[in-house]
């Protein structure tokens, strides 16, 4: 049996190093020559035992993976969940069903799809026109909405509104511009904006069996122009009350959006009404070092899909209570505060000396300009903190950010 991942970037270079490290073979498809070098960089095609352009029709590409003896079809990352899915529907193998499938992409589709099957999310609706989702805002009765491509992920263009010229000027630059996969914004969505804790689950699913392999509680902050921008996580212990509502509300978007095998990415807000759906991934969860959840957790989200793709019974017996986190763990996303040239890589040095830092990943390059970070792509990278006491990880994490408000990287 082989497995062809789709899009093997992000953490899906980390299944597919599982997958080998079990035995198993692996092809690569790839939907787009055009992909953005934040998603390509340190991907190894020594890992795959043959290389596919996904780009084109998926008929042919379908009986060509069948003839190298695929048998598993996985999407590595967001730009791979639609050809991953519709290649396993068109070959008749183990994935998610085909008819939900446009609302595990489209977010307008997806709040939809959830809504009828009584799963909460936010007001909302898609507009092509800048002038008619202002004036949607002005009817809607909202005093704070989000602006955000329908397709795209990682905050990319995600922006916060209060006003209807706030909203105009927004959705323009998001009608005007490519998503964070290179593909034209034909639509923009504008929804409530609602308030409480997010959090996401990263779950593992087969044949309508759901496991929880891990739970995040986001913190974001103000970023560039005022976007959101991602600041640290941490992990939910499973045994809490807060843990238990989200796995309810979560099966329950899971099954809406026809998600019943393979990995999901789900981000929850626990408002005064109760859970609300921000929006599901129909994949592994990005920005994360398995490895490192792994030593903390004794799983992680990539590694109970690589035993679920080796062996799907073992997904049945896997206890969502077994996952117990082994001191503090914090996630911190990096922030350059200030556009310039990265003149060297001199600054690892001081985040490495942080007592609690047990892992730093980062793309910059000397001589590469850095923007201030407004999305995901334009953070310079991330880094786990770990200790026993979670007060050295405060300790740590404040001075992170201190020297980031020093020209860190671009200085």
């Amino acid at each position: 049996m082989k497995t062809a991942v789709i899009d093997g970037h992000s953490t899906g270079r980390a299944l597919t190093a599982a997958l080998r490290a079990r035995g198993r073979a692996c092809v690569h498809v790839q939907t787009s020559t055009q992909m953005a070098d934040f998603f390509t960089r340190g991907f190894r095609s020594g890992d795959y035992e043959a290389l596919l352009d996904g780009s084109g029709a998926l008929v042919p590409l379908a009986r060509q993976l069948a003839k190298l003896g695929v048998e598993q079809v996985v999407a590595g990352t967001e730009s791979g969940v639609f050809t991953a899915d519709s290649l396993s529907h068109l070959m008749g193998l183990p994935g998610n069903r085909y008819e939900t499938l446009p609302a595990r992409r489209d977010k307008r589709l997806m709040a939809e799809v959830a809504a009828a099957a009584g799963v909460a999310v936010p007001q909302g609706a898609a507009f092509t026109d800048a002038d008619a989702a202002a004036a949607w805002f002005t009817t809607s009765g909202l005093t704070a909405a989000v602006v955000k491509p329908p397709t795209s992920a990682g905050t990319d263009n995600v922006r916060f509104c209060r006003t209807k010229e706030e909203v105009h000027d927004a959705c323009k630059i998001v009608l005007n511009s490519d998503n964070i996969f290179g593909h034209p914004n034909t639509s923009v969505m504008v929804q409530e904006r609602v308030y409480g804790v997010e959090y996401y689950a990263n779950t593992v699913s087969y044949n309508g069996i759901h496991r929880f392999a891990e739970i995040w509680r986001y913190t974001k902050r103000a970023g560039s122009v005022g976007h959101p921008v991602y600041d640290y996580e941490e992990p939910v212990s499973a045994d809490t009350a807060e843990a238990a509502v989200l796995r309810e509300f979560v099966v329950g978007a899971l099954g809406a959006l026809g998600i019943v095998s393979g990995a999901a990415h789900t981000e929850v807000m626990l408002t005064e009404r109760g859970p609300v759906l921000i929006e599901t991934g129909a994949r592994l969860g990005g920005g994360t070092a398995p490895e490192v959840v792994e030593r903390y957790a004794g799983t992680s989200q990539t590694r109970l899909l690589a035993d679920t793709l080796m062996d799907p019974t073992q997904l049945a017996a896997f206890d969502n209570a077994s996952v117990t986190w082994s001191g503090a763990l914090r996630n911190v996303a990096l922030i350059n505060r200030t556009a310039g040239i990265v003149r060297s890589l001199d600054w690892t040095e001081h985040l490495l000396a942080l007592p609690t830092l047990v892992y730093l990943s980062h793309g910059a390059t000397v001589g590469q300009y850095l923007s201030d970070t407004s999305d995901l792509i334009n953070s310079p990278g991330y880094v786990f903190l770990a200790a026993a006491d979670p007060q050295d990880i405060e300790r740590d994490y404040r001075a992170l950010r201190a020297m980031e408000e020093k020209c860190l990287y671009t200085r």
